[in-house]
């Protein structure tokens, strides 16, 4: 498989995140090609966790009913307490590669494990900081993984999304 420069698309809301991936299931493209990460939550938030149960996850707090029906579309579903970001919740093939990263103390150049973890699958140091930095502004970032044609085609999807392309 021909690897892209991998694009991702960063997000004001969580509404508008939902909105780009409904679009982009509605249309057919592959949901296990696509990664969603955010700290999904605000401080006057109180979320308290998550479980799964089989394919299912249910989710408290204060977005939690977004985080639950994304979860439903997209594999791998994870909470965890990254330093410099604090409790970010992500879904899709990132996940496994931040776990990989985690295992293996991956850490390359003073990013963090999660750059670490989105570096690995094709993003260059200048975009995980552009990423990294989408994150701390509470955004949330879409990433679409696969071929040049699968990024193509999300492209095309998410062209008059209110979504901002960041690499």
């Amino acid at each position: 498989m021909e690897t892209p420069n991998v694009p991702f698309y960063s997000f004001d809301t969580h509404a508008e995140a939902e909105a780009a991936i409904r679009r982009l299931d509605a249309s057919g493209f592959d949901m296990k090609k696509l990664s969603l990460v955010g700290k999904g939550y605000h401080s006057e938030e109180h979320p308290i966790g998550f479980y799964t149960v089989g394919d299912r996850v249910r989710a408290w707090g204060g977005v939690g009913a977004f985080w639950g029906g994304i979860w439903g579309l997209l594999l791998g579903p994870a909470v965890f307490f990254l330093p410099g970001l604090g409790l970010v919740a992500m879904a899709g093939p990132v996940v496994g590669a931040l776990v990989s990263a985690l295992e293996g103390a991956v850490v390359v150049g003073g990013i963090s494990a999660l750059g670490a973890a989105i570096a690995q699958n094709g993003l260059s140091k200048d975009d995980v900081i552009k990423f990294e930095t989408a994150l701390k502004a509470d955004k949330y970032v879409l990433t679409v993984h696969g071929s040049i044609h699968d990024a193509a085609a999300a492209r095309r999807v998410l062209l008059d999304e209110a979504a901002v392309e960041a690499a």
